[in-house]
């Protein structure tokens, strides 16, 4: 089935086919017809299937017809992150481009100032993060109740943040008549009881079980003993030996970002870091740097397992086995999107058992071993350390009739060495 039987119009049928896309995932197939009629959508689907373009592109129809008044945004979408929101942003520039609708980014780390300009000219299609979304509706600069499409996007990474609360204050100041869209790659009970809430006579779909990976990724697990020092030594030694075209490996947390992030530049590799802490500038032109190609390995905390299009990621390294075995899905789903083929690799020592014993039990499956020579496995830089040094080395014995000259030994005063000499 291509995109002419989804109900698009034409306009937007063109667009799709410029930004280069000829067939629609299962997750649009099955949504866009009934967003397109109205319906409350409840989408399950794991990363990498599509559900940015499920929700915009429907929208872009939508919204069409009719026009923005100052500060009453007509669509509201809530992204867990900054990368996130930047992104779908990014997807009605691309979908929208036959369309006059205006679109607006409420995140943290960028002008406040700017975004109420924003705001008062009047947009279409507001895309925020709850957090900067609920400081502008404290300051009066935004209000809810010109909204007709609200889209709640990646619902059970919402919870794991922590934003559960704000969305449930944000929904309550919406209309009754808003159509509301809630994608989510797992449904736990929590948000199942916030789509309970919120949504009405909702039409369910689910692509795919949450615990399933996709087919097109080859995943491997290395195990080993060992420290730190030897899985940064396994770690290149894959980056080495793999066909890598480009990279991300995650860590479990920010300070391991940077200490592998700072390995791997010192032994020459192109890398930089991307986690929460830094600023959004720093994050958005390191992703950008990364999609260019001008950056060949990408060393992240979870900020980009869910939902970031990176498109052509070759590989995916695990560095940390994931504390929350969800994550494991979200991460290697960076790699084999779009039909195309990805390789995954899960670095497992022994202190990992009780994380790995988690994930296989909720993959329901053994990760397949993938073995690496022995001498990669030892320590290195232990080893160099125990290697003695010219300090510690027993000077040679002295031949006969070679004049003494070590330390204590001065020209002109015998064996005997003053003491002040030697303090």
């Amino acid at each position: 089935m291509s995109f002419d039987y989804l109900g698009l119009s034409d306009e937007l049928l063109s667009a799709v086919k410029d930004a280069g896309y000829e067939e629609p995932t299962p997750i649009q197939k099955k949504t866009i017809p009934s967003t397109l009629q109205g319906r409350d959508i409840l989408g399950i689907a794991q990363t990498g299937t599509g559900k940015t373009a499920a929700f915009t592109l429907p929208m872009i129809d939508i919204l069409n017809q009719g026009r923005a008044r100052a500060r009453m945004p007509r669509s509201l979408i809530l992204e867990p992150t900054r990368e996130l929101a930047a992104q779908v942003e990014e997807s009605f520039d691309k979908y929208g481009a036959n369309s006059k609708l205006t679109c607006a980014l409420l995140i943290g780390g960028t002008d406040f100032a700017g975004q109420v300009k924003k705001l008062d000219k009047g947009v279409d299609v507001l895309i925020a993060t709850p957090g900067r979304l609920l400081d502008h509706m404290e300051r009066g600069n935004v209000m809810l109740t010109g909204v007709e499409v609200l889209v709640v996007d990646e619902a059970d990474r919402m919870l794991d943040m922590g934003f559960i609360p704000d969305i449930e204050r944000i929904c309550k100041m919406l209309t009754k008549k808003v159509q509301s869209l809630f994608f989510s790659a797992t449904m736990p009970s929590e948000v199942r009881k916030l789509t309970d809430t919120f949504l009405k006579d909702p039409k369910e779909f689910e692509v795919s079980p949450p615990t399933q990976t996709a087919s097109t990724i080859t995943e491997n697990l290395v195990r080993f003993k060992g420290n730190d020092n030897v899985k940064r030594q396994v770690l290149r030694h894959l980056i080495d030996e793999q066909d890598i075209n480009n990279a991300i490996i995650f860590c479990n947390r920010k300070k391991e970002v940077k200490v592998v992030n700072k390995s791997l530049n010192v032994h020459g590799y192109s890398a930089a870091e991307l986690h929460g802490d830094l600023h959004q500038d720093t994050r958005m032109e390191t992703l950008g740097r990364f999609k260019d190609g001008d950056l060949k390995i990408l060393v992240a905390s979870d900020v980009a397992a869910r939902g970031l299009d990176i498109p052509d990621v070759s590989h995916v390294f695990n560095f940390d086995v994931p504390s929350n075995p969800e994550d494991y899905v979200h991460r290697i789903g960076r790699t084999g999107r779009a039909g195309k083929e990805g390789t995954a690799f899960t670095l497992a020592s022994q202190f990992d058992k009780k994380y790995l014993d988690a994930l296989n039990r909720f993959l329901d499956k053994k990760i397949p071993m993938f073995k690496v020579p022995a001498e990669i496995l030892e320590d290195r830089k232990a080893k160099r350390k125990e290697r003695p040094t010219k300090r510690d080395q027993k000077p040679r014995a002295k031949a006969v009739g070679q004049e003494d000259t070590s330390p204590n030994t001065i020209v002109g005063m015998g064996d005997h060495v003053p003491d002040f000499l030697t303090r």
